[in-house]
């Protein structure tokens, strides 16, 4: 009788496969890019064992947590750039002009209320054209996958579009598209708009940019997981890890009662309008490969989002669309058997495919 492969076992079968020699341990070196309109963005550059010829990976965070303390958590089951180098990549985490260590506007050194809500995907796409061209030269490689989280997708696909050239496959996790024009938490009706001017984003309530306390962090997460004891579902030291580096990657976050580090507003302005329906970026202008992967429990993304997203990427080399069953929005953060598996599994397929 067949006895069915675990996907823990497949995990750890496809990485044994696919790595190479583990002749080191995974080595990090902070690096800067330079944008065209004089931005100095950091980007972290994860290696592991000897070159393998594989694409490097860049990895993009969403809304409000910067790349390393989103995917390259100092703690077991916390780091999938880790996890993606010791299977062969060069993979390099980028941080958008405002986020953790790369250079912030001018404007976050003022009160939030002086601006209009900064960093909109325009501004990203410079960003990550930078550290494209940064991964570019050190790796020798013509094209980079791009992986980007909620926001960091939304961001990735807009790149995609535009760069064709540069990008040879595409990972959007947990992102919006513009599927519909609902969307309980972020769409019509929610804080996000103006109630003064339906359909428009509420830039009062938000301004140039706003503050986030540990303790903010965890309630979305919590709320997704259906299990009242939420360690069984999500390790304590990694939500603790997520907390902790999140607050050290603004230097000011001290300077709050309780600590709380800065975001910039502009990614919810651009999550707004993709969710009351409207577009960032259009799919038919995308000539990679395209894996999206959506957690049947996230709060961000929405099943019409992939099922347009599908239908547009009709120049795309191959297009991937997958569900984890059971996950939530931060499956990559949560415990193996709980999703984080499933999508490393799915990410190693597609990225060696």
């Amino acid at each position: 009788m067949r006895v069915p492969v675990t996907l823990a076992l497949l995990v750890t079968t496809l990485m044994a496969a696919l790595a190479p020699p583990a002749d080191t341990e995974p080595r990090r070196r902070a690096l800067v890019a330079r944008t065209v309109d004089g931005f100095r963005i950091a980007v972290r550059e994860v290696l592991a064992g000897r070159r393998t010829g594989r694409d490097p990976v860049l990895l993009l965070h969403g809304a409000r947590v910067p790349s390393a303390a989103s995917f390259d958590l100092p703690v077991p089951n916390g780091s999938l750039a880790e996890d993606l180098a010791r299977a062969g990549h060069p993979v390099y985490l980028v941080d958008a002009r405002g986020y953790g260590s790369s250079q912030r506007p001018e404007a976050m050194q003022r009160p939030p209320e002086r601006s209009a809500p900064l960093v909109r995907g325009a501004e990203v796409v410079r960003d990550l054209d930078a550290a494209v061209d940064l991964a570019r030269r050190r790796t020798g490689a013509e094209r980079v996958a791009l992986f980007g989280w909620a926001t960091g997708g939304q961001w990735a696909g807009l790149y995609a579009a535009l760069h064709p050239d540069k990008v040879g496959g595409l990972i959007l996790f947990n992102s919006l598209y513009g599927g519909s024009a609902e969307h309980p938490g972020i769409g019509h009706g929610s804080p996000f708009e103006d109630p003064d001017h339906p359909g428009r984003f509420h830039f009062a309530a938000f301004g140039g940019y706003r503050h986030s306390t540990a303790a903010a962090l965890l309630p979305s997460w919590d709320s997704s997981i259906p299990d009242a004891d939420k360690s069984r579902w999500r390790d304590p030291e990694i939500a603790a890890a997520y907390q902790r580096e999140a607050l050290a990657s603004d230097p000011r976050s001290a300077e709050q009662d309780p600590p709380a580090f800065r975001a910039p507003s502009g990614a919810l302005e651009d999550s707004f309008y993709l969710a009351t329906g409207r577009r960032l970026w259009d799919g038919s202008a995308v000539g990679a490969r395209v894996l999206i992967v959506r957690s049947e429990r996230d709060f961000w993304s929405r099943p019409a989002d992939v099922t347009d997203l599908r239908r547009d990427l009709v120049h795309a080399a191959e297009v991937r669309a997958v569900t984890l069953a059971g996950a939530t929005h931060y499956a990559h953060l949560d415990r193996p058997e709980r999703g984080r598996d499933r999508l490393l599994a799915e990410l190693l397929a597609f990225l060696d495919g």
